[in-house]
């Protein structure tokens, strides 16, 4: 989401629930995640509380939709490496241009979410 990893360069968002939704260059066939997040040792405080925990991603075909097609629900592990990838979970035949990140939850920030990077990977449809 930003062009570095420095500490509070991030997209943050109040609370500990929000969305981002992306357009992708063009239409793909998703086949993995990756979000990104500062390092603890990094982190002022020590700790990276205000990282996404619970997380799931969909699929739109535009980007009115409400429901996308779920392609899988996942856990950042706060004690994992900073970047972590994550395979698609749901089978799925569709390509898709719009990509929903929508975090349930984070670490225990009771003010905010910091989103570092996201990635889409995927084959070109």
């Amino acid at each position: 989401v930003q062009p570095d990893m420095y500490p509070g360069n991030c997209w943050a968002f109040k609370g500990s629930q929000g969305y981002l939704v992306v357009r992708l260059s063009m239409k793909i066939y998703p086949t993995a995640f990756t979000l990104e997040h500062i390092p603890k040792t990094l982190s002022p405080t020590g700790n990276i509380t205000s990282a996404p925990r619970n997380f799931a991603v969909y699929g739109l075909d535009d980007e009115y939709q409400e429901e996308g097609k779920l392609l899988g629900e996942y856990v950042y592990d706060q004690d994992g490496e900073p970047l972590q990838m994550f395979p698609v979970m749901e089978k799925n035949e569709d390509a898709f241009q719009i990509v929903e990140l929508r975090i349930f939850s984070n670490w225990g920030h009771v003010e905010y979410t910091c989103l570092y990077r996201f990635r889409v990977h995927g084959k070109p449809a």
